[in-house]
């Protein structure tokens, strides 16, 4: 499958002094169709007799920068595609990073996550480092008010900030600072009726400390003073006048918090880390999408190497909502995980994992009552062996894959109608005769599910080969066929089988044809009549083909001097 559309990248140059050894110029591009026939003795209702599509592309590169177009036609309709130029300059020079158009900044996560389409400049020294930016977070939508379908309206905000630390890697501080505020009249006057704009600070600081070579501390918090409509009246007192600078505290601000704090211990082998998180409610900050708030959590991860050999992991998190206990009820939540891995000799490898997640509701301002109490478990297992051995004419890979899931309702009260339960088996052995130069492989699959009241089984068996022929190995065959065995107990089976064949061949780099054929038979699931026969055929046959060339080159004297040492080596 060929993609005739291009998404433009956006001009983009890292280290000036690498923009001068970039190629002048380079124009590639590439020309090709694809072309499928389609049967079903059901019908042609879900799929077209006939398709074809016949595409062009173009790609200009100066020093780097890439400008790509095309052109396609399929079934009678054309599309075209012209470069879309969004700036994105980040030149650095030595420790300086300068920052043009649509960028981002490294910054706290609970201050600014998101990008900006503006200017900013960063120093990165030893230990001291320092950044500052000011541009849009985000642009206006202002679509016409009295289209019945114009999106929802969002005003242009914008946002400067500032970043300062000092340290290495383990023994750190920094400091952030984020202002953002939106613009009422980017949009519309009639949108302002439903659309409030926002203002906020943000004021970020993150730290780590490691006293020992076995133990470290980090800690992560931010205070965020948000209005959330800066045409509410300010509050005039004497304290927050000192910002109005800044920041204009008025009827509609709140100041929020947010922030963790953790310790990890790496002693005898074993790696164990503990962080504490808490979001109080309506945490807001304008640099960041959506985060979650109102809750607290704690998370423990531990994992260690046994014998040199055995891998094993565990984590568990719990996190509990309603900080204020204004909410209705409170959820509590905990994620709970194994894992183990290990390899046995030189074929054997081996790993386990189990997960799994626990809800449970309490008391908020209303009492949780036992027959709507909210109390749910889900867990996973996962068990995968593997061998693989070679021998100087065959090599032998067998696999199995075995999963079990189970999501089950733990109240009281419940009925079991929405428990599941679900098993995944899979068996994989793959050939490989080097007096051949041919993969064949084989597989077995049982998938069931169980509800309430209804079971679901699926049976699928594949086989397969494929091989590469001609000196360069440019010429591929490969084939598979299928059986799969469907049954809704007490309800309906089905039957299916289907064979596929693909041709591929590589001509001097730039001639790429493909070729595939498709059967499938299959009989109809009918809820009133079982049937075992094959009732209804599929037939598709594709072929593609791709030539990709390059118009023009121009070396720089770095690409030339380069190619120049390759043909010494």
């Amino acid at each position: 499958m060929f993609l005739c559309g291009w998404t433009t990248p956006p001009l983009h140059a890292q280290d000036i002094s690498q923009i001068a050894q970039s190629d002048p110029l380079i124009i590639t591009g590439a020309v090709g169709t694809q072309n499928t026939y389609h049967y079903s003795s059901a019908g042609n209702g879900y799929a077209s007799p006939f398709s074809s599509m016949f595409y062009a592309n173009l790609n200009v590169s100066v020093y780097g920068f890439n400008m790509p177009f095309s052109i396609s036609y399929s079934n009678s309709n054309w599309e075209y595609n012209y470069p879309h130029f969004t700036l994105s300059l980040t030149p650095q020079y030595k420790n300086w990073t300068g920052y043009i158009g649509q960028s981002s900044m490294n910054m706290s996560s609970y201050v600014m996550n998101m990008g900006f389409n503006g200017i900013g400049v960063e120093y990165q020294g030893e230990r001291f480092r320092a950044g500052i930016f000011y541009g849009v977070l985000h642009k206006a939508i202002n679509d016409d008010p009295t289209d019945p379908f114009a999106r929802s309206p969002q005003m242009k905000r914008v946002g400067w900030g500032f970043k300062v630390g000092y340290g290495t890697s383990t023994n750190y501080i920094d400091l952030y600072l984020l202002r953002a505020y939106d613009q009422p009249n980017s949009i519309d006057e009639r949108w302002r009726s439903r659309v409030t704009p926002e203002e906020n600070i943000v004021v970020g600081l993150k730290g780590g400390v490691m006293p020992t070579k076995w133990l470290s501390f980090t800690a992560n918090a931010a205070v965020s003073a948000f209005n959330t409509d800066r045409t509410a009246p300010k509050i005039e007192t004497d304290e927050t006048q000192r910002f109005d600078k800044i920041f204009s505290t008025r009827y509609s601000s709140l100041a929020r918090f947010a922030g963790d704090v953790g310790a990890n211990v790496s002693l005898a082998g074993i790696n164990a880390s503990l962080i504490y998180r808490l979001i109080q409610p309506d945490y807001t900050s304008l640099g960041t999408y959506y985060m979650s708030n109102n809750y607290h959590s704690l998370g423990l991860t531990l994992s260690t190497v046994l014998f040199k050999r055995v891998a094993l992991s565990a984590t568990f998190s719990g996190q509990a909502d309603n900080l204020t206990k204004r909410q209705l009820y409170t959820t509590n939540g905990y994620v709970y995980g194994a894992f183990a891995s290990t390899r046995l000799g030189q074929h054997f490898n081996l790993s386990a994992s189990y997960n799994g997640y626990l809800q449970n509701q309490s008391d908020g301002t209303a009492q949780v009552t036992d027959s709507t109490r909210v109390n749910r478990r889900m867990s996973s297992f996962t068990f995968t062996p593997s061998y693989n051995t070679e021998s100087e004419h065959l090599g032998h890979t067998v696999s199995l894959s075995t999963a079990y899931t189970s999501n089950k309702d733990l109240n009281k009260y419940a009925t079991g109608e929405s428990d599941v339960k679900s098993l995944s088996l899979g068996l994989a052995y793959d050939l490989g005769v080097k007096a051949w130069e041919v993969n064949f492989m084989m597989s077995l699959n049982h998938q069931e599910s169980r509800g309430y009241k209804t079971k679901y089984s699926s049976e699928i068996a594949t086989l397969g080969a494929s091989r590469s022929f001609l000196q360069q190995k440019n010429l591929t065959l490969s084939a598979s066929c299928s059986l799969c065995y469907n049954e809704v107990e007490h309800q309906s089976k089905s039957l299916s089988m289907g064979g596929n064949l693909n041709c591929s061949y590589m001509l001097k780099e730039v001639h790429a044809f493909t070729a595939q054929a498709c059967f499938n038979k299959y009989g109809d699931v009918n809820i009133t009549k079982v049937r075992s026969h094959l009732d209804d055929t599929d037939i598709s046959v594709s072929f593609s083909y791709a030539y990709t060339f390059s118009l023009l080159h121009i070396k720089s004297k770095a690409t030339k001097q380069r190619e120049a040492e390759e043909k010494k080596k």
